[in-house]
């Protein structure tokens, strides 16, 4: 699938299922939460979500007093929904709609965070891109979640890349040292279990 199929695939997603009727909502994204807070940096610290889509994450981050924040989607229609959740507080955060592989960041990062979009990277040029964007612009910490080899093989139609503690840090081996990993069970809004796996990276 070309940037263009896959943009198109995500269009229709979010144009056409609510947020009840999507595996990968959650009321409180707990963990999320808990490594950014681990980081130690301050309400000033410049977080991007990537692929935030209409993640609830930035609600909680501006509620917290998080004054720098970017969510990135290779969907519109995600973003709109967000900033139509947000309403008036939206035009506190940046919003970035383009594919992760072909972004082009105009300043670097102290916490890059991403849940569930790095495992839709199934090809050695799109994982070897977006590590390339990452080692570049991120300069604290990077936190990733991604189904583990416990979880699903598809999502949302797709096929992705499961990952372990071990194979996720490989990947980023050379750019990062690995705080901590753990995994954890996702219960999706129809109460199916879904298993991640959670890494905290910082740069080196």
């Amino acid at each position: 699938m070309n940037s263009s199929e896959n943009k198109n695939h995500w269009e229709t997603v979010y144009e056409t299922k609510t947020p009840d009727q999507v595996s990968w909502t959650q009321k409180k994204p707990v963990t999320s939460l808990e490594f950014i807070y681990s980081s130690g940096l301050g309400k000033d610290a410049k977080i991007i979500d990537v692929g935030g889509g209409d993640s609830n994450l930035v609600d909680f981050l501006l509620a917290e007093g998080y004054e720098n924040i970017t969510v990135l989607d290779i969907s519109s229609k995600a973003l709109e929904r967000a900033q139509k959740r947000l309403g008036e507080s939206a035009h506190k955060v940046k919003w970035i709609a383009t594919d992760i592989t072909t972004f082009q960041p105009t300043e670097t990062y102290d916490i890059w965070h991403d849940r569930a979009a790095f495992h839709f990277l199934t090809t050695h040029e799109q994982v070897s891109r977006y590590v390339d964007i990452a080692t570049k612009y991120v300069t604290g910490f990077m936190i990733l979640g991604t189904f583990s080899k416990n979880g699903p093989t598809k999502c949302s139609g797709l096929e992705i890349t499961q990952y372990n503690e071990a194979s996720l840090s490989e990947k980023f081996k050379s750019g990062f040292e690995k705080i901590k990993c753990i995994t954890e069970d996702h219960t999706t809004p129809f109460d199916t279990i879904q298993n991640f796996v959670f890494c905290n990276f910082k740069k080196v």
